[in-house]
């Protein structure tokens, strides 16, 4: 995959990190908050980078699949060109929701990359199966 999506490769892989970056805020918080696992509630701070990290992999989990459809249907550079909208927006989300802002601009760009990656994806599936030749 990665010799023929090199840009959607790369946009998969940003997205997994950030998907690592918060996860690893999800530690940082258990320290600095003094919140033992299993633990999933405490101060208001700690809350807010345990539901930044539940939500990133709720979105990747359409995410990923939706990017990498994509680029099989219309092709790499367009995949990535869409697809980098999600990690950045992601980022986003991340640092506005852990100060207690609004977090509307980060989830609304993540969400829009992803359904325009799975519509995408679904048209250009349903394009390949009208396209095939019957069977003989």
């Amino acid at each position: 995959m990665i010799a023929n999506y090199p840009y959607t490769s790369i946009v998969l892989c940003l997205g997994l990190l950030v998907y690592s970056w918060v996860t690893l805020r999800v530690g940082g918080a258990r320290g600095k908050y003094k919140v033992a696992a299993p633990a999933m509630t405490g101060p208001v701070e700690f809350e807010r980078a345990v539901r930044v990290q539940a939500n990133t992999l709720e979105q990747l989990a359409l995410f990923a699949p939706s990017l990498v459809l994509f680029a099989a249907a219309w092709g790499d550079s367009p995949a990535a060109l869409i697809g980098a909208l999600w990690p950045v927006g992601r980022v986003i989300y991340a640092v506005r929701y852990a100060a207690g802002a609004n977090r509307s601009l980060g989830f609304g760009m993540g969400f829009i990359a992803t359904v325009v990656l799975l519509s995408g994806a679904l048209i250009g599936a349903i394009m390949a199966a009208v396209n095939q030749a019957p069977p003989a």
